[in-house]
């Protein structure tokens, strides 16, 4: 008959101190809170958007010289038809349509006083997909040159009363 061998001293289970993990993730934390850097190109648009409706009457020539307002009409699905600005169809496959616009803003503006001045309306129908009216943003309010540095075009961007969706 054998007997059975009974180590002592050993308790089963080690108890673990989990306070010096739990400090260590909380300082981690921290250091990658404070040493956050958002890039300056993302959502760098400056859009303002009018707390009132504007007033009818005459547009002051002081305000605003140059205004563009862009059309976007979309399909059923919400997909971009057309695009038009000043009687200038924009189309194209792919990304042709939105490097035609960009070309068109910049030739229309140019450089100087007149492309900080300059405005763009944004008037799009009721079901136009978002990625869309992002595209469009992005190529009238400027493009990033060879060089790396941000080339502006235009700043000030308001968008039209919506539209009833057509039945």
């Amino acid at each position: 008959m054998s007997v059975p061998i009974r180590r002592r001293g050993l308790p089963d289970k080690v108890p673990i101190d989990m306070t010096p993990m739990i400090d260590i993730v909380f300082q981690l934390l921290i250091f990658f809170c404070l040493t956050l850097k958002v890039a300056s190109a993302e959502g760098d648009f400056a859009i303002k958007m009018p707390l009132v409706a504007a007033e009818a009457g005459e547009p002051d020539p002081n305000q605003s010289p140059e205004r563009f307002t862009l059309r976007m009409r979309a399909d059923a699905a919400g997909d971009l038809l057309e695009m038009t600005m000043a009687q200038q169809a924009f189309t194209g496959p792919g990304d042709d349509r939105w490097t035609a616009l960009r070309q068109f803003i910049a030739s229309q503006i140019g450089q100087g006083s007149l492309a900080e001045a300059a405005e763009v309306e944004l008037d799009c129908d009721y079901n136009l997909k978002y990625e869309y009216v992002i595209r469009a943003i992005t190529a009238v309010s400027g493009d990033i040159g060879p060089d790396g540095q941000m080339i502006k075009l235009i700043e000030k961007i308001n968008f039209a009363p919506r539209r009833p969706p057509a039945n």
